[in-house]
């Protein structure tokens, strides 16, 4: 008898997110599970792709898992260090970013993801951590991928604060009016949300979200999805997700996050 595989929703999702980066893919990434994810992808089926952290390290491969961006593990051994400028410029202002990873607290149907305030932004509810280079590399990496937990307060009909341009963003937010984002210019657009019940991606033509895996593995049903989400969400295309394998979850367990930074 194969004994039954045991995981967590969060380790689920951080496998799931690695399958996204493709071998060879320049992949900028933020702290967190986005780190994760891209760490584990360089040790299983994207040994090639290019590992950028924001704070400069360039095809970074650390052997142990940096805390932040700017954790000095992160530079081990790195053949090039950029400063701020050449890395948004150079790289990602040129075209030459693959993936871009986020997190954020809120994400709408159409992608924009608010990392800033919770509430009205000149009297928050809560005060967020803020764009960083998140808005940059929303609006100009090839695709980005969005990391976030599946609750209704998380994915919402209209985020508070767009911090991040999906497929339809503000041309002002004196008139929060929806534009397509290629009539401002922007390169790219969100192409999946993996969040702790499955992965969501967006229609091609209405570019609104849609449940494209569930982690039936773990016992989600699109229905429980439906009622996790704060918008009416298209779970028709959905169909289980292939569950991690055992290789996966130990490389994610022994190297990748051993003391448990970001998994527990």
């Amino acid at each position: 008898m194969v004994k039954k595989l045991s995981y967590t929703p969060r380790e689920a999702m951080a496998v799931s997110a690695s399958r996204l980066i493709k071998n060879g893919d320049r992949v900028i990434v933020g702290t967190g599970l986005p780190l994760v994810a891209a760490i584990l992808a360089k040790h299983t089926h994207a040994r090639d792709a290019i590992l950028i952290m924001e704070a400069g390290p360039y095809d970074g491969y650390p052997l142990a898992l940096p805390s932040c961006v700017a954790d000095p593990r992160g530079f081990y051994r790195v053949p090039l260090i950029c400063d701020p400028v050449q890395l948004m410029g150079q790289f990602l202002q040129k075209g030459r970013i693959d993936v871009g990873f986020l997190g954020g607290a809120q994400i709408d149907k159409y992608g924009n993801v608010n990392s800033t305030c919770i509430g009205d932004y000149r009297h928050p509810q809560v005060r967020l951590e803020g764009s960083g280079g998140a808005s940059d590399i929303a609006a100009l990496a090839r695709r980005f991928y969005i990391i976030i937990a599946h609750e209704a307060r998380r994915l919402v009909e209209r985020v508070d604060y767009l911090t991040s341009p999906g497929w339809q963003c503000y041309r002002d937010f004196s008139s929060r009016k929806l534009v397509r984002r290629e009539e401002l210019g922007l390169r790219g657009g969100p192409e999946a949300v993996v969040t702790t019940m499955g992965i969501m991606k967006f229609d091609q033509d209405t570019k609104e979200m849609y449940v494209a895996e569930y982690f039936a593995h773990l016992g989600i049903t699109p229905d429980m999805i439906k009622e996790n989400t704060g918008f009416k969400i298209d779970v028709s295309r959905a169909v289980p997700a292939e569950p991690p394998t055992g290789e996966e979850l130990d490389i994610l367990r022994t190297l990748v996050d051993p003391e448990g930074i970001f998994m527990n």
